[in-house]
């Protein structure tokens, strides 16, 4: 018969493995607060310009990025003026000039994105480190202690606890911020090791990371404690007996349900055994200890957030990119949208569908917006459309960005790996998980 271990009441031991006796602890659930900005606000940021078309009033409002349309009758015209963004422009007051040079780093493809990035939006470049990749994933804001926690790339480690991770580490890394520019930085020194976190969210006073464990210490959810001595307790690790691959992203739902991914990428990076799990995405229910499968069929599973009014659900499949570093093109780089539907109490996922391709890279770490608009981190920096799919602006980042995290008030950290770089966006573009 199964054991089926889903929290443990204890933290785990002090030498990592989490070996000893341990019992079975039900938690009460926490709610988010979901007194979030309602979806039904997108209406004043998403409208399209109406494009004057020869065709007739029938496609008055059909964007056209791929032609040049003018109207004679009034010396009106509408042209993509930089065609190797393909960015779409009204002449109007509301919208930049069309002789205008682009605003980069930030593309315009959909005067909406305008909205959203305010009157002075800004990308700066707060840290970079030469010595190693410590701006990689998770990206928790906890604005309680205004904090952020940031988990590094796979760094090289000589310990001998090591060997059971192919000699390879994590470093988690948080950042106290007293002003935009005036911060501490500290490594997170946890009594526990932290197997390998990667993607993580806000749960409770604390964050929940996705700990990829090794070819020892079993994959699954960590808890960590916000403050110092940032103790760290095991949510989860394994599926009724059955070890998960490597969880890589993480999202808590306002019913106090977590959601996380599981690809394969830890077998193919070397730290974890063969895969017993396909490559599914789970729901965990810490109040009840309910664990099942709400999703499978992708190639690469790995980002995951929820639409502000919570009825879609957008996963990432990076599987254009492998674990081992291979690279095909035909292989997706795609976001998937779900509808959530309920029964008997229930959530589940149905009506699967491409919400967007990402044109460079693989959309990695995914966020929403108070709006409904969705934000990726790509190749080429932060892609983001509206909720209809389409693509209404970039902001360019150098050497791209696997993830990111909103602050406060349009306040936006993404991780470029040796780099941190802060982006301002308009004040009212907040962030859905945390509406602040």
């Amino acid at each position: 018969m199964a054991h089926h271990l889903w929290h443990r009441s204890r933290t785990a031991d002090a030498d990592g493995t989490g070996h000893g006796n341990h019992k079975v602890s039900f938690s009460d659930s926490s709610k988010r607060d979901s007194s979030r900005p309602s979806a039904s606000r997108t209406n004043s940021h998403t409208s399209s310009p109406r494009l004057l078309s020869p065709r007739g009033d029938k496609d008055r409002d059909r964007p056209r990025s791929q032609q040049l349309w003018s109207d004679n009758r009034d010396n009106r015209a509408w042209q993509r003026v930089n065609r190797q963004s393909e960015a779409l422009w009204q002449e109007s007051p509301s919208v930049l000039s069309p002789n205008s040079p682009q605003p980069r780093p930030f593309l315009i493809y959909h005067d909406s994105f305008l909205n959203l990035l305010g009157p002075s939006p800004t990308l700066s470049l707060l840290i970079s480190d030469p010595r190693a990749p410590y701006f990689h994933e998770a990206g928790v804001f906890h604005p309680a202690t205004n904090t952020l926690f940031i988990t590094s790339n796979q760094l090289p480690d000589t310990s001998p606890d090591a060997v059971t991770t192919s000699n390879k580490t994590i470093v988690i890394t948080k950042i106290e911020f007293f002003s935009p520019t005036d911060f501490t930085r500290d490594k997170v020194r946890c009594p526990e090791r932290n197997y390998m976190a990667n993607g993580g969210t806000n749960f409770r006073d604390g964050i929940i990371l996705c700990a990829q464990g090794s070819l020892r210490e079993p994959s699954g959810l960590i808890y960590m404690e916000a403050k110092r001595p940032h103790k760290t307790t095991t949510l989860l690790n394994n599926y009724h007996g059955r070890p998960f691959n490597s969880p890589n992203d993480v999202v808590v739902h306002s019913d106090g349900s977590v959601w996380f991914t599981d690809p394969i990428y830890g077998y193919e990076q070397g730290f974890r055994p063969k895969p017993q799990l396909p490559q599914h995405v789970y729901r965990f229910d810490p109040s009840t200890g309910d664990i099942r499968v709400v999703a499978d069929g992708f190639g690469r599973p790995n980002g995951i957030c929820f639409a502000p009014d919570e009825e879609t659900c957008y996963i990432t499949d990076t599987d254009v990119i492998h674990g081992d570093g291979t690279k095909v093109h035909s292989r997706p780089a795609t976001v998937y949208a779900y509808s959530v539907y309920w029964t008997n109490d229930q959530p589940y996922l149905t009506n699967r569908r491409v919400f967007a391709y990402a044109d460079t890279g693989a959309p990695d770490g995914i966020k929403c917006d108070v709006y409904g608009n969705v934000y990726a981190g790509c190749g080429d920096g932060i892609n983001v459309w509206n909720s209809g799919g389409m693509l209404v602006g970039k902001i360019l980042i150098e050497g791209g960005c696997a993830n990111f995290c909103f602050g406060r008030n349009g306040e936006m950290w993404c991780f470029g790996e040796h780099k941190l770089w802060r982006v301002k966006l308009g004040d009212e573009t907040k962030g859905a998980l945390l509406g602040v």
